[in-house]
């Protein structure tokens, strides 16, 4: 069987100002360790052989100290400063990725502030990758979503079977989403304006390539609030 590499970038460049703390949200504790800290722990224990962290520039040295150093994260490979925009930061760490030599064959791209990301999740997201090139973690909603017009008005209820919340991590074949990225931010230069939430959607508007949803898991929340953060110490209790 052919051998393929993983890797991973881990986002932790956000300041996480709905929180209303005076550090970023990826850095306050949870339980006994800051939020950070169990994403990365969890592609430390996976199959992914080199993580970068990927943070705000001010923070790479705590990250590195206090993070990476003090609990042992040997995978994490380098810690690098982010960018103004969420993909500015995601093309940093594919940046890294490559510019080190031997790229991987696939990347998985997740948030720091989603703490409950499991083996059994790293695992589904990189058996649909190896199969479809593209895939992300999601779980069907569970409310009637509708769809507003400009006025606020319903104008259109999509079957809530098909309306998925989509979460991280996304994984794609490394090629892919780097030809991906590069694409977007040149026409960034060129001045398109660009509304972009999240990996997949780079695929697709750029590239116009499929994207495999795979199933995460209701409890892989992103934490943004402090009411996030109240159900996310509920889970780990539990």
């Amino acid at each position: 069987m052919e051998y393929k590499r993983y890797a991973a970038v881990v986002l932790s460049a956000g300041r996480g100002s709905r929180m209303n703390a005076n550090i970023p949200k990826q850095y306050l504790m949870l339980g006994a360790h800051p939020v950070i800290y169990y994403s990365l722990k969890a592609f430390e224990n996976s199959a992914v052989e080199d993580i970068i962290l990927v943070t705000g520039s001010e923070d790479v040295e705590f990250c590195q100290k206090e993070i990476v150093d003090k609990y042992g994260l040997t995978k994490v490979r380098a810690v690098v400063p982010g960018g103004e925009q969420r993909y500015h930061s995601v093309f940093c760490g594919l940046e890294e990725l490559k510019k080190r030599g031997g790229q991987p064959d696939y990347v998985m791209i997740h948030d720091g502030a989603r703490p409950f990301v499991d083996q059994a999740m790293i695992e589904r997201c990189a058996k649909a990758v190896k199969q479809d090139q593209a895939c992300v973690a999601g779980m069907p909603v569970k409310d009637t979503i509708k769809i507003a017009d400009d006025c606020q008005f319903a104008k259109e209820t999509p079957k809530r079977s098909h309306v998925w919340q989509v979460q991280t991590p996304q994984a794609f074949a490394f090629s892919m989403i780097y030809d991906a990225y590069q694409k977007l931010l040149h026409r960034e230069e060129q001045g398109e304006a660009l509304s972009i939430t999240d990996d997949a959607m780079v695929v697709e508007t750029v590239l116009g390539e499929k994207v495999r949803l795979v199933e995460g898991s209701y409890e892989n929340l992103k934490i943004t609030t402090p009411e996030d953060l109240k159900i996310a110490e509920l889970f780990l209790r539990e």
